[in-house]
């Protein structure tokens, strides 16, 4: 009876979720921090813990209130560093090894917000934000109480936040004596790293730690919302000169690694000005010679979490693949490329030092832990169990693969997902799952709030197509949709849909269909074309409007790219042809609606005209709206409240 237990909200927010995994210098340690949420709270903690590389006990260095975060080993692995609260203010901190002794050993005026050791362990960096621009004070200085925006550019808001008039600089001290510390972009109005596009992967010290290479997007207001182009700059921390090593590429260059010689620098590299899912390419820049390398030339995906062989002669980072994110080998003489590990599974970061690789792992099965990797021969030992103990009795669901054929005659990887206690001689109801991004694939993630066991524990086969327009099945997949938003990845839609609907163990007559971001987009679309395949719905956060879309959301150069430009040019691209909206007068269905007030990407008001046009049509619908939320629902009682009603509509309607 014990295994007939099954995922529920409150089991999933009762996890501990790992993350920031990394080597101490010789190998022999692994840092890594847990987060733990207090439902009752509504709030969650993360601590740092390490452990032996080899395996074993994991002991827990901190037990505060103050959620740390940023932990770096220093370079000689006699301190650990981290950023936690000082006065409400976060400053860097270390600790010794074993967790005693915890100092604070930066007094930064507003705070720093990430940090790292320069390698030779004389010099340490810190990111801080520096106001520059005026607001509304500034303008109106007799107005103290007045609460307002004044612009006359874009960007005035992004992704979560309206702006604050202020950008990501990163400062360079002494260490341990934190003196004579450098702006190293004083005055300049640009941030790094780049706002909502990552953290201290953007920045590095080289070996001899004489030099910072950072990326930046070195744009303003609308020429930053059109543009994509980021660069990676070399500050000579001696010279006090900048120097830009990626100027010729009009696209994303991003994450910049230095050699362990301190030779060369290789980093990421879009080709493609405003396409931000553009194929990210392996470049390397040889300082002997000033000449740039495109080590990708024959490799056809993504490559990201660069990491250097010990002696420089190998690049190890994560790939994709078939729907899977495996860890590869690049031999850099030959320029060729070897995948390391193999599984349905999903790597997401991974750390080497010393011959020693390791690299947390996740599956649609299993949360997060930590995995030792073979350098020889790619075999994969765990490391941590961090929620076994939670869900030792808990029954799990089954992934099966299936490679179905596609309208123009193509084949498409379909993840089924089935119940836990799966019975072959039952029909049940089933759920077509629609991807956000639109360029992110349906690989092995085990996601917060779109979880797979949650959705199949409670009675659901979930249907879950990689359709055109996912990254890992190649350039061509992945690109395709650009333009063609109610084109072939909506006949791949209703071709995986119509394929789970012939199997033996699916309720035909009980299907339903779910997405967020451009998945709600999806669900809004197919709500007005799916010839009465389904009898439910539901739309998180999606664009139902593409023209008020473009016009209210902020990187233009994601609507520029994917939808061909705004919607008053003539002529206009077909993508607007698309818009759900033009196909509202064919809902007859009901749909569920959710979306949070402080979504900046996709604004409320297309939640709200998409529920409207349903309750003026008489259609059952529901508004779920989280006034706090954002792009995603983060909080742990309104995830909860959430999942409760996402699958309180299914089985309203579906069973």
């Amino acid at each position: 009876m014990a295994q007939q237990k099954v995922y529920t909200p409150e089991l999933l927010w009762q996890l501990g979720r790992v993350s920031e995994a990394v080597l101490s210098p010789d190998g022999t340690q692994i840092l890594f921090g847990i987060t733990y949420y207090d439902v009752e709270q509504n709030k969650g903690n993360r601590d740092l813990y390490v452990m032996p590389a080899k395996g074993g006990t994991y002991t827990q260095l901190t037990k505060t209130e103050a959620s740390e975060q940023n932990a770096l080993w220093r370079p000689d692995g006699k301190k650990i560093g981290y950023l936690a609260p000082v006065a409400g203010v976060m400053q860097i901190w270390e600790m010794n090894p074993d967790g005693t002794d915890p100092q604070p050993i930066s007094n930064i005026a507003g705070g720093a917000e990430g940090f790292l050791y320069a390698p030779t362990g004389n010099r340490i960096l810190f990111t801080h934000s520096v106001k520059l621009d005026k607001d509304v004070h500034d303008f109106h200085p007799d107005l103290p109480k007045a609460h307002a925006l004044i612009t006359e550019d874009l960007m005035y808001r992004h992704w979560n936040d309206w702006t604050d008039f202020s950008y990501s600089h990163i400062f360079v001290a002494d260490y341990p004596s934190m003196a004579n510390v450098l702006d190293i972009m004083e005055g300049e109005r640009y941030a790094s790293p780049i706002p909502n596009n990552g953290g201290l992967e953007q920045i590095c010290f080289s070996p001899d730690g004489n030099f910072i290479a950072y990326t930046s997007k070195k744009k303003n207001g609308k020429e930053f919302a059109l543009s994509t182009n980021s660069e990676i700059y070399l500050y000579d921390i001696v010279n006090k000169t900048t120097k830009n090593i990626s100027a010729p590429n009009p696209g994303y260059d991003i994450d910049p690694v230095f050699s362990p010689d301190g030779n060369s620098i290789f980093w990421s590299s879009m080709e493609t000005d405003g396409f931000e899912s553009d194929l990210k390419r392996i470049f390397g820049y040889d300082f002997k010679t000033g000449i740039t390398t495109n080590y990708s030339a024959n490799f056809g995906e993504s490559a990201s979490n660069f990491a250097f062989s010990q002696d420089g002669k190998k690049l190890y980072f994560i790939s994709g693949i078939k729907a899977t994110y495996q860890i590869f080998e690049l031999d850099l003489a030959k320029k060729q490329f070897k995948q390391l590990t193999e599984g349905r599974h999903d790597y997401q970061a991974i750390s080497l030092k010393n011959n020693v690789l390791i690299g947390t792992r996740v599956s649609m099965e299993k949360p997060a832990d930590i995995f030792n990797i073979d350098l020889r021969t790619g075999n994969q030992t765990q490391l941590t169990f961090i929620n076994d103990e939670k869900l030792k009795d808990i029954a799990s669901i089954t992934v099966k693969e299936h490679w179905i054929e596609t309208t123009d005659g193509e084949q498409m990887l379909v993840w089924m997902i089935l119940p836990p206690n799966f019975d072959p001689n039952k029909k049940y109801p089933a759920v077509l799952f629609c991807q956000g991004g639109p360029q992110a694939a349906v690989s092995q993630f085990f996601s917060y709030r779109w979880n797979f066991q949650m959705m199949a524990s409670q009675g659901y086969v979930i249907v879950a197509p990689n359709r055109r327009g996912l990254p890992t099945f190649g350039k061509a997949w992945n690109d395709q949709i650009s333009l063609d938003y109610g084109g072939q990845n909506m006949k791949d839609y209703l071709s995986a849909i119509d394929y789970a609907a012939k199997e033996s163990y699916v309720d035909e007559t009980k299907l339903g269909c779910v997405g967020a971001s451009y998945g709600g987009f999806s669900v809004f679309w197919l709500a007005g074309n799916h010839n009465k395949r389904f009898k439910a719905f539901i739309a998180h956060c999606g664009m139902f409007n593409l023209e008020s879309f473009y016009g209210t959301t902020e990187e233009m150069f994601f609507v520029n790219h994917d939808l061909g430009g705004p919607y008053w040019e003539k002529p206009t691209s077909h993508s607007y042809e698309f818009s759900p909206h033009r196909f509202v007068g064919n809902w007859d269905t009901p749909i569920l609606v959710i979306h949070g007030g402080k979504d900046f990407r996709i604004p409320y008001a297309e939640g709200m005209q998409a529920y409207n046009a349903a309750q003026l049509q008489g259609i059952p619908s529901k508004f779920l709206f989280f006034h706090e939320e954002t792009h995603f629902v983060t909080k742990p009682q309104n995830a909860i409240l959430w999942q409760r009603e996402f699958v309180g509509w299914l089985d309203r309607w579906l069973k």
